[in-house]
């Protein structure tokens, strides 16, 4: 079977990543896979068995997502725009798919709509046209206005044959976070959560002990490692370990100002999860990928969802888990050194977390579900 995943990431890192998770589980089951790549370049470990294309890359001004960029910081053009546009239709003629996966859009991405309808139209012209699946996480950004829940549900009508929600809709539906209208509910597939095997300790015992604070891959997060540094001065027998992601220059800011021993400061890891595993407790944001982490090692955690330029999604995400023992969420409003700390008291006094009961085959789940439906094709 062959399998092309097209997935543009625009601020953070965490929807390429998934898309990595679902490569990889598609190519482990004897697939041929492309995944298509629009964001910006990252470096990272393509999955054996997959082949990875590059569009020329996009990113959002900051939070700004009606303004594109190029890998310059210029604004993206006519020219650039229809260029990605070209080379999908171009590789979805040349490499014929039996699925196609198309990440977080009609959902999101409603920017890159020209580029994505030009695919599915491409697609429905192949002579053997593929199955198509739309992938999203748990909780995407609700719509802010009616239209944009309805433009989306005819896009599925349209075009999908089905949605998979990498989610478990007894703890989180799709509901939650977007009117769900009939015609998009008898194409919802929920497959559990999509994540990398549960990490093991760092065999060196990197992290033990510590407050591992973190923000992702993206270059957002400044005040939760400020306020990390002055919360540290006044939690005693605890070393703190920030992960920092974006140019060296940002990291040496803050190594700046961090005082004492017990304060490290040095740039985001390729074995973070390995490091989390060892940890007393983690001070993040709440991205999916981050709150599986958390989820599956089982520390105490305090969560500081992204709430800039209006987005929503990691608080109602934080919101969800916070009923659970370890786990604690403060607003970026309310963020200080005192509400850092007793935060941080709070979850590693907690009872700790039983074992998960949370699905994380996610991926494995996605193969299996495009797999019949190709399957029934004949």
């Amino acid at each position: 079977m062959k399998v092309m995943i097209v997935v543009t990431h625009l601020l953070g890192t965490g929807h390429l990543r998934r898309a990595l998770v679902l490569a990889d589980a598609f190519a482990t089951a004897g697939n041929r896979v492309v995944l298509v790549s629009g964001g910006m370049p990252l470096d990272i470990t393509v999955p054996t068995g997959v082949r990875m294309l590059q569009l020329p890359p996009l990113r959002s001004d900051g939070v700004n997502f009606s303004r594109l960029l190029n890998k310059t910081g210029e604004p993206a053009d006519e020219t650039l725009m229809k260029a990605r546009g070209a080379l999908l239709c171009d590789t979805v003629a040349d490499f014929k798919p039996d699925v196609l996966l198309t990440e977080l859009f009609p959902f999101g991405r409603r920017i890159l709509s020209a580029e994505f309808l030009a695919l599915l139209q491409a697609a429905n012209a192949l002579q053997a046209r593929p199955v198509i699946l739309s992938s999203v996480r748990d909780i995407l950004a609700p719509p802010s206005k009616p239209s944009r829940a309805e433009r989306a549900a005819q896009m599925v009508a349209d075009h999908y044959d089905a949605v998979l929600v990498h989610s478990d809709p007894a703890i989180t539906p799709l509901e939650q976070s977007w009117p769900v209208s009939d015609a998009i509910r008898s194409r919802l597939r929920y497959t559990g959560y999509v994540t990398q095997p549960a990490p093991q300790p760092h065999p060196d015992g990197i992290g033990t002990g510590e407050i591992l604070v973190s923000a992702g891959g993206g270059e957002v997060g400044t005040s939760i490692f400020e306020t990390a540094l002055s919360a540290a001065r006044h939690i005693d027998g605890m070393r703190w370990r920030l992960l920092v992601a974006g140019p060296a220059e940002r990291v040496a800011s803050l190594r700046s100002r961090a005082t004492g021993r017990h304060v490290i400061v040095e740039p985001l890891r390729p074995d973070f999860r390995n490091v989390l595993a060892n940890a007393t407790a983690s001070v993040s944001m709440c991205g999916y990928n981050t709150a599986m982490d958390v989820l599956q090692t089982g520390i105490p955690a305090v969560f500081i969802p992204f709430d800039a330029g209006g987005e929503v999604e990691q608080a109602l995400r934080a919101d969800s888990l916070s009923g659970l023992p370890g786990i604690a969420t403060v607003r970026e409003r309310d963020l200080t050194a005192e509400t850092l700390r007793t935060a941080i008291r709070e979850v590693t006094g907690a009872p700790l977390r039983a074992q998960s009961s949370l699905e994380f085959d996610g991926a494995a789940r996605s193969v299996a579900i495009a797999t019949e439906m190709v399957k029934a094709r004949g």
